[in-house]
């Protein structure tokens, strides 16, 4: 398992602190859950429940036939 340092302020210090003892894990632990949580690369599995629920939102195939013509461009 690695290290690492980080330099905080007084007044984030005792963020970290504050937030660790009330969700009842180290300082450590807390900042790594942290970490995990904001560089994922995946969705969040709040935003995929979302996925299917609207059925009224038109799908890119539906407006694509919605769209103008394309106007004709002018040469320089």
């Amino acid at each position: 398992m690695s290290q690492i340092t980080l330099y905080l302020d007084d007044a984030t210090q005792a963020l970290v602190e504050q937030a660790a003892k009330a969700n009842g894990v180290s300082k450590s632990r807390w900042v790594a859950d942290i970490i995990r949580t904001y560089a994922a690369h995946d969705w969040p599995q709040d935003c995929l429940a979302l996925a299917g629920r609207f059925a009224d939102f038109p799908l890119r195939e539906d407006t694509a036939t919605a769209q103008p013509a394309d106007v004709p461009r002018l040469g320089f």
